[in-house]
């Protein structure tokens, strides 16, 4: 059976159509020729700036597909073509040992930022030094290969977009800050997330210090369905800045996620906040029946969240938190239901206790 370059060509467009692609306001894992992966927040209309490698209008991502290779060129993006196989040079190459040094390498530091600020693009500044060195044509193909990467590395204008799931931002944040996560691994919070059988339309129990990678993990399983209450220190709402890298639409975070800290969750707390109801006639504008408004919306949130943890029945507890375990769960297994999954990340294979 022989397949036509036109079905074969409207089957990539259709694939191409179906993968995701970046959005207005969405935080973008951008890995870089060294290696290093960085985010970037992709507003409309906006300037984004990738360290050192440079910067380039906003508006050249959106609406792309992730997983391309893109070169900065004057605040523009060029889509850089797939390296394929044909590409890869031959060559009788031996394995001597080849030593890199200035004597084989005559292009200097000032010749190259000379190159560098007359516009000449990386690839032709690597071609010349490869050109000029006396001893390339004898390293092996691997020897070759790696040391194009590192001049890539040091002189390339390039980036390739990563998709944020969750496998790749916890991945980002364990090799940017893995204390900031409390050393939790892909494998590790996949395994967490099984163990708990987190599942759309659940109701969940959270002690998450690690950043909100807890939160979001749960969040992205519960699909904008069911409940997550989350207990953490802080007096106002959590930041958890892994739930923002994931670009989950705000409805799916806000009709989810809630969140009391260890002193509103205590069934004598008494709230010390000013009053919610005045009487009429002493608000004196409408800025302060504004304050009193939002005042009043807080105290229900605070009261309602509450009564729905003091109401119990949730089916799984996970914990990643600097705090000793077990005084976590004896505080929150009276909510939970019978026959919950109870799952406890610790970073060290033995939990001290006092």
């Amino acid at each position: 059976m022989s397949i036509s370059s036109t079905s074969t060509s409207s089957t990539a467009a259709n694939a191409e159509q179906n993968l995701p692609k970046i959005q207005p306001g969405h935080n973008v894992l951008v890995r870089q020729p060294n290696g290093d992966v960085r985010s970037i927040k992709v507003d409309r209309d906006s300037i984004v700036t990738v360290g050192r490698l440079g910067s380039f209008y906003a508006n050249e991502l959106i609406g792309q597909p992730y997983g391309f290779s893109y070169e900065m060129v004057n605040k523009q993006l060029k889509i850089l073509p797939v390296r394929t196989l044909e590409e890869v040079e031959d060559t009788d190459a031996t394995n001597e040992l080849i030593n890199d040094g200035e004597f084989v390498q005559p292009l200097t530091l000032d010749e190259i930022q000379t190159l560098k600020q007359s516009g000449v693009h990386a690839s032709e500044i690597i071609k010349r030094q490869i050109e000029q060195h006396a001893n390339y044509s004898l390293k092996t193909e691997y020897s070759k290969d790696k040391y194009k990467k590192r001049k890539e590395a040091k002189y390339s204008k390039s980036f390739i977009t990563i998709e944020p799931t969750m496998h790749n931002v916890c991945d980002y944040w364990f090799n940017k800050d893995q204390n900031r996560i409390r050393d939790i691994r892909p494998d590790t919070l996949s395994q967490m997330l099984a163990m708990a059988n987190i599942q759309p339309g659940g109701r969940y129990l959270a002690v998450d210090d690690a950043s909100g990678l807890v939160a979001a993990a749960i969040l992205e399983r519960m699909g904008g369905s069911g409940t997550l209450l989350t207990v953490c220190d802080t007096d106002s709402p959590p930041a958890y800045p892994v739930v923002a890298n994931m670009n989950l639409p705000t409805e799916m975070v806000q009709s989810v996620l809630k969140s009391l800290n260890w002193a509103t969750s205590e069934q004598d707390y008494v709230s010390v906040h000013a009053p919610v109801e005045v009487p009429v006639d002493e608000i004196r504008s409408d800025r302060q029946k504004t304050r009193l408004r939002k005042r009043k919306v807080a105290h229900e949130l605070l009261e309602n969240t509450r009564e729905e943890l003091f109401g119990g029945e949730f089916e799984a507890l996970m914990v990643a938190s600097q705090y000793e375990p077990s005084g976590i769960i004896d505080r929150l297994v009276p909510y939970l239901a019978g026959s919950a999954s109870i799952v406890v990340h610790s970073p060290h294979s033995q939990v001290s206790s006092t």
